[in-house]
């Protein structure tokens, strides 16, 4: 059932949906919804029944202590509305929650369901996955849609993808179904740097959101953070020959294929955003992160022989953002299914 009592009417409404599991390498797609719910302090207006999506075998409820009684908290997907003001202001309905164990038609008619009731114009779905680039560049971030018009006004790649898929695809191809405009938003992790968080690409999915809404975000202390996660993998890496080798043959092959997009509209892109953080009050955000900072990343490099931090290449077949994944890509938090890919260019799905 749908009960929208006390949610006030929104001005221009998109909602912002992120998931954890299979379609969020890194935790970045569920900390960059996490992030926006923070910053805008966002008020939890419905959850959906977890019976209904979840196997607790599979996503385990937690208890916790609340002043010396017990209680219990179900993994469930929960919506809430921030509201933002400005010359322009636009409200944002944020869906953050657990890919679902089961019914998936039902889980995405619920949220449709919700989106009308609201007047959503626009859904965007954040996700992120593993892939062969290197930490020491700026983080990929693919926007895709099956929406051919969509598109085109919006700048994005009509997804052609085929095979497999997680609910950020279904979810998807639900909105259009029901002609509800839906955009899906990629983040590429470093397949070698997998374990979660990732500020980095959680703060290229929220830059490439603000120029996709028009919509200035606060990004409070990720900045910082990413710069001192990117120094802290680059510490670790400069530790083992090899493990420098194989950063250096990615960078190599990144710059290779991004040369011809090193000018015009990127440089333009990157340009309105620092004239539009400037104007707004709030430090510019320098693009791709780089590291200034110390930061401890001793846990996100993978062991390799010896226990020494080692990012085995991966064998990966020609896949999409919801099939391809490294030969240990499975994810270790909820569902223990893989949820990465190998280039987000080739294999963006939804």
């Amino acid at each position: 059932m749908i009960e929208l009592e006390g949610v006030p009417e929104l001005v221009d409404p998109v909602m912002v949906a992120a998931f954890e599991g299979w379609n969020d390498a890194g935790d970045a797609a569920s900390t960059a919804v996490a992030h926006l719910d923070k910053e805008w302090k966002g008020e939890v207006f419905a959850a959906l029944d977890a019976e209904d999506y979840y196997d607790f075998q599979v996503n385990r409820p937690t208890v916790w202590l609340d002043g010396g009684v017990r209680k219990i908290t179900w993994p469930t997907t929960r919506l809430s509305v921030v509201r933002v003001g400005g010359d322009k202001p636009r409200d944002l309905v944020l869906v953050r929650g657990i890919e679902p164990s089961m019914r998936w038609r039902s889980f995405c008619n619920e949220l449709l369901g919700f989106a009308h009731e609201l007047g959503v114009e626009l859904v965007v779905i954040l996700g992120a996955l593993l892939g062969d680039t290197p930490h020491t560049r700026p983080v990929p971030v693919s926007g895709v849609t099956s929406d051919a018009d969509l598109a085109r006004t919006m700048d994005l790649e009509e997804t052609k993808y085929e095979g497999p898929t997680g609910i950020v695809g279904i979810l998807q191809e639900a909105c259009t179904h029901a002609g509800v405009p839906a955009v899906s938003l990629w983040a590429a992790v470093p397949h070698y740097v997998s374990q979660p968080p990732n500020p980095k690409a959680t703060l290229a999915l929220l830059n490439r959101l603000e120029d996709l809404i028009d919509l200035r975000i606060p990004l409070g202390e990720l900045p910082e953070d990413s710069r001192a996660w990117q120094l802290g993998v680059d510490q670790l890496a400069a530790e083992d020959s090899e493990v420098a080798e194989y950063v250096q043959s990615l960078e190599e092959a990144r710059d290779t294929a991004d040369l011809p997009e090193a000018s015009g509209e990127a440089i333009a892109r990157e340009f309105e955003r620092y004239l539009r953080r400037r104007d707004g009050g709030g430090p510019a955000t320098q693009p791709g992160g780089h590291a200034t900072e110390s930061g401890d990343a001793a846990s996100f490099l993978r062991d390799g022989p010896g226990g020494r931090p080692w990012p085995s290449k991966p064998q990966l077949p020609e896949a999409d953002a919801e099939t391809g994944t490294d030969d240990e890509g499975r994810d270790e938090g909820s569902d223990d299914t893989p949820k990465g890919s190998s280039d987000p260019k080739d294999s963006s799905e939804d």
